[in-house]
């Protein structure tokens, strides 16, 4: 059997070493960096690693693609499989920043927790999401619109950034995604008046929403912060959470290690889906969240 081969693609100047780690620890037996890789480079990238091997060794053959912005690796993503000629292909999986896998993950604990605690699902619910403009926040955006829920971005230096955000997510997804301003605590407490589900996907260590701020959403149910730098994201919601009672009505939350748990452990076996794959595979956040339900129960 051929050996495993594993290029690996960011735009950025380094690639993550959380990435490299969690695919040599998931069984690939070389790796290789590239990076500084902008949108020209892949088509020449992709067709070197296809054609310099048999066919039949593209399934032990797969290019990762990392970076910072969701839209640059879906970009990439396409231009990749555009470049592969039948019956040369490899396997492909985007996870920038690892936003694809985290975002999945977010939501799919956010899922189970509406199903244990309420006997609901994310259809029609009002999912506000802090954070807006980053990618953990577009993920979960994205797939909560997918699942039929009303998914709304909440941008820190107001409406326009995040309305322009949500515009090419019509565009690529033919989703519906609300923008709002959150520049003010007056601004963030009116984006969650509404709100059955509240994510916070901002930078680590800013606090957002305050327990005084939580009132304001008399009909949340369930919120969740990625942030595992204190203090939190939200408060009353520690690291450890799980579907733990917020400071204020009936809600839960979920803390950043429990996201965490299950955003690892799909990582991992997305790579291995890779490795043990008859035929290419290409994964992005949909085939992500999909693994992350099953983990999250």
């Amino acid at each position: 059997m051929a050996r495993s081969i594993l290029h690996m693609l960011t735009p950025l100047k380094h690639m993550s070493p959380f990435d490299v780690n969690m695919a040599v620890d998931a069984g690939f037996e070389t790796i290789v960096t590239y990076t500084g890789v902008d949108l020209t480079d892949v088509v020449s990238l992709t067709q070197d690693s296809i054609f310099s091997r048999a066919p039949q060794d593209g399934v032990r053959t797969g290019i990762f693609i990392g970076g910072k912005n969701a839209e640059d690796a879906l970009d990439m993503m396409d231009r990749a499989k555009k470049a592969f000629v039948p019956p040369f292909a490899n396997h492909v999986f985007a996870d920038p920043a690892g936003s694809f896998t985290t975002g999945a993950a977010m939501v799919a604990e956010v899922s189970r927790a509406l199903k244990a605690k309420f006997g609901t699902d994310l259809k029609g619910k009002r999912i506000v999401i802090f954070g807006g403009a980053g990618v953990v926040a577009y993920v979960a955006a994205v797939i909560g619109a997918l699942e039929g829920a009303r998914s709304v971005l909440v941008g820190h230096d107001g409406e326009e950034r995040v309305s322009k955000i949500a515009f090419t997510m019509k565009w690529r997804f033919g989703i519906e995604v609300g923008a709002v301003d959150g520049s003010t605590p007056e601004a963030r407490r009116a984006a969650i008046v509404d709100a059955d589900v509240i994510l916070s996907a901002g930078p680590a260590g800013i606090p957002i929403l305050s327990a005084e701020d939580l009132e304001s959403a008399p009909k949340l149910l369930v919120a969740s912060d990625v942030n595992a730098v204190p203090p939190a994201g939200i408060a009353g919601i520690d690291v450890n959470a799980v579907d733990v009672a917020l400071p204020v009505g009936k809600g839960v939350g979920i803390g950043a290690l429990a996201v965490g748990n299950v955003k690892y452990q799909t990582q991992c076996r997305l790579f291995r889906r890779m490795l043990d794959a008859q035929e290419p595979l290409c994964l992005d956040f949909r085939d992500a969240y999909a693994l992350a339900v099953e983990i999250a129960g």
